[in-house]
Parts: C-alpha cells; structure tokens; sequence
C-alpha cells in the first residue's frame, strides 16, 4: 500500500516503511496513520516477510499528530469517528517492528515510536509527549506506554509539562535500545531486524506475544480509559485555545474551562 505519504522498500526478509510528508516534519495526518497500519496488516500476512523497520528518515521521525484536523473539533465528534482506533491494530501485528527514529519523536510520533517492539534512536533523536500544551493529553497510548516504559514519575513529569528528552536520557530510562550517529540510524535497524528475521519465524511470533503478555495485561483497559480523556478534552475552551494557537504560531492562554 505504497502511497505519496509512505515509501515501502524490501531489503531481503525485511520491510522499510519510511513516513513521507517532509514539508511537515512527517505530521501523521489520518490518511498516513491508516496508510502505516494498513501495510503492517499486509505485511504481517506475506509470508517472506519476517520482520518490519519503520522510520521518518535520517532527519526526522515523526513530530506529531496533525493538529489542523482535530482543531475545531467538539469531544461528540472525536468520539464518533474514533480515529484513534485505528491504532489499536498495530498492537495486532505478530512479527516484529523496530522502529528507527532520528529528530523529533513528540507527541503521536513519540506514541508510533512506542508502538513498535524495538527503537533504535540516533544521537539527535529528541522525544516527548507535548499534548497538555495544546489542551489535550496523549491519546494513542502515551499515557500508558512511556509509563511503562520509563516509569510513573518521569512520565508525569513529561506528560504533565510537555516537556522533552533526549536520547542518551530514553537509552538510560530504557525507553530505546540503541543510539547510534545519526547517518546510521535506519542501517543499525535494518541490522537487527535481518538478525531477527533470521530466527525461527514461529518462535518469534510466540516470544513477542509471550513478552508483550507481561506488560500488557492492564494496558487493553488503560488505552479505553486514555481515549474517553483525550476526547473529552474536545469540549473544553482551553483545547480550542490551545490547537488555535499552535496553527497560528503564537502562545497559547490558558482559562481552565
């Protein structure tokens, strides 16, 4: 499902999904996250495929969601289109995703990141989760995932601030598995997921199930309970406020309503 907004490339067992929307540092629009998700379903299912590798390029992963499309949107309709759902399928994918992430990883970047089985980071990877900037919260698991990875108080510190953090800080945190300069960042992936693909497929798919089981247990429930949060949040002034703002590059005043 190669589109404009997404490149697909094979390196031998290995599938390279590359977010294409450069001219906004890979903002994932709806069409872009279905067009990711979609591939991953395909891809999951070809057998001479073994393992998948999803990255932004060399400059940038992924710097958000794209917010003129929610911006003027009430809770009732964010809950009516549910566009958050379609990120649940990637919990779905049995063979596993490394993501390889340079630049910014903020917001529904950080959360794509997240949703992968593996991060390699380069040097200048930045992370975060800067919803509560805009009036909103993580919505496509960042609430739960960066808890669970990085542990309860480093992640209130960061969802509640909007602040960021660096690679060096996610490789310590164990947020990433490797960091590594900046031009090799999609090679260092594509290296482990060859070593991966090259392990027996079943036994695979069975481990990454067996150790997604052991976090994962609460984490259906948790996601619901995130999701009804960040739509509701659509009924309140200081969203509006806050995604105006951000579209009209300006700061954002805050009334709490």
């Amino acid at each position: 499902m190669e589109t404009k907004e997404l490149i697909v490339e094979r390196k031998g067992a290995v599938a390279v999904l590359t977010l294409n929307r450069p001219e906004v540092l890979n903002a994932l629009s709806d069409s872009l996250v279905e067009a990711v998700v979609s591939e991953m379903e395909r891809l999951d299912k070809e057998e001479g495929v073994r393992a998948v590798v999803l990255t932004g390029g060399s400059k940038v992963f992924a710097a958000g969601a794209d917010i003129k499309g929610m911006a003027d949107a009430t809770s009732q309709e964010m809950q009516k289109s549910d566009r958050l759902a379609k990120w649940e399928r990637m919990r779905k994918i049995s063979k596993p995703i490394v993501a390889a992430v340079s630049g910014f990883a903020l917001g529904g970047g950080c959360e794509m990141a997240m949703s992968c089985d593996m991060i390699v980071a380069s040097e200048n990877a930045v992370f975060g989760q800067p919803e509560i900037l805009i009036g909103v919260i993580p919505g496509a698991g960042g609430t739960q995932r960066l808890t669970r990875a990085i542990g309860k108080y480093r992640a209130m510190e960061f969802v509640l601030s909007g602040r960021r953090f660096s690679a060096q800080q996610a490789l310590e945190w164990g947020l990433v598995n490797h960091v590594v300069p900046n031009e090799l960042v999609v090679e260092e992936a594509v290296s482990l997921a060859e070593e991966i693909a090259s392990r027996p497929p079943i036994a695979v798919r069975l481990a990454k199930e067996a150790v997604n089981w052991a976090v994962d247990v609460e984490l259906g429930e948790g996601l619901v309970k995130e999701r009804q949060h960040f739509y509701k949040l659509f009924d309140t002034e200081d969203q509006k406020e806050g995604m105006k703002a951000f579209l009209e590059k300006r700061k954002p005043v805050f009334k709490g309503k």
